[in-house]
C-alpha cells in the first residue's frame, strides 16, 4: 500500500480533476481509474457560482482523499494562504505545494517551495511539495519533514514523459518518504516507466483529460501503474551486450 504520513492507499495513481470535456466523462474516468486521491486547484474552483457546480459536488467524498494544490501561487505566502483556505473547508488536511517560478516552463521556484513547505509543516499539514528533478532540493525538502516528494517528469502538461530518468532514480534511491512522479506524463508507457524506476506513485491529469478517450486512458494509466510497480518489485533482468539462449543447452542431441 502507498503510505503518506499516517494515511494508507490501495491505489498508487493520483488523478487530477481539471480540463475534462464534461462532468460526466470526468466522473466516469475517475471511477475506472480506481484512484483513492483526487487533486484539484483551490484557486480555480469557483465556490460562489451556484449555476456552475464543481466536480466535488458530484462525487461521494467518502470514497476519496482530496489533495488540493496551490497552483497559481508565485510566493510562499500565497501558497500558505491557499492551503489554509482549503483546510478551512474541512475536506482535507493534505496539500500539494506548488509555487511556480517561471511562467514559460511552469517550473517550481525552489526557494519559495522550501519556505512554503516549512511553514505548512508547522501548521500541521500533510505536505507534498511539487519540485523539479533536482536531487539536492528533493533531499532538503525531505529533511524539512515533507511527507512525500513530487518531482516532475517534464514540464507540466507537456506530455514529454520522463526526460531525466537518471536524476529521478537518484531522488528515489535517497528518499525515505514516498516519491510520486508528477507532471509531464503523456502515455501509459511513461507511467509504467516511472513505476519501474521505483517511484511510489504517479500523479497525472492532462494525459487523461486531454486524451481522445479519457475514460479508456484512465483505465490504461491504472493498469500501467500496476504493471510498472509489479515489474519493479519482481526485478528486471540485467541488460547484456550479447544474446543469451533462453533454452538450456545441456542434453541436446547431436
Amino acid at each position: 500500500m502507498l503510505t503518506i504520513g499516517k494515511k494508507q492507499f490501495n491505489s498508487r495513481l493520483l488523478l487530477g480533476t481539471g480540463k475534462y470535456p464534461s462532468f460526466a466523462i470526468q466522473k466516469e474516468a475517475v471511477d475506472v481509474s480506481e484512484t483513492n486521491i483526487l487533486t484539484f486547484s483551490v484557486r480555480r474552483m469557483d465556490i460562489f457560482e451556484a449555476s456552475q457546480p464543481n466536480f466535488l459536488e458530484r462525487i461521494d467524498l467518502k470514497n476519496y482523499d482530496l489533495l488540493p494544490n496551490t497552483a497559481g501561487a508565485k510566493t510562499a505566502e500565497e501558497a500558505v494562504r491557499t492551503a489554509k483556505l482549503a483546510k478551512a473547508s474541512g475536506l482535507c488536511d493534505m496539500v500539494k505545494v506548488e509555487v511556480i517560478g517561471c511562467d514559460k516552463t511552469l517550473l517550481p521556484d525552489p526557494v519559495e517551495t522550501l519556505r512554503a513547505t516549512e511553514e505548512l509543516l508547522k501548521e500541521g499539514f500533510i505536505v507534498l511539495p511539487y519540485t523539479s528533478d533536482d536531487v539536492v532540493l528533493a533531499r532538503k525538502l525531505e529533511e524539512l519533514g515533507a511527507h512525500a516528494i513530487m518531482p516532475g517528469a517534464s514540464p507540466i502538461g507537456s506530455g514529454q514523459g520522463i526526460i531525466n530518468p537518471l536524476n529521478l532514480s537518484f531522488i528515489i534511491e535517497q528518499a525515505n518518504v514516498p516519491v510520486i512522479v508528477d507532471a509531464g506524463i503523456g502515455s501509459p508507457k511513461d507511467a509504467a516507466f516511472a513505476m519501474e524506476l521505483g517511484a511510489d506513485g504517479v500523479l497525472l491529469n492532462t494525459a487523461v483529460s486531454a486524451s481522445h478517450d479519457p475514460v479508456k486512458m484512465a483505465e490504461a494509466m491504472k493498469l500501467a501503474v500496476e504493471a510498472g510497480r509489479l515489474g519493479y518489485e519482481a526485478g528486471r533482468i540485467p541488460k547484456k551486450r550479447y544474446a543469451t539462449a533462453s533454452s538450456p543447452t545441456e542434453g541436446i542431441s547431436i
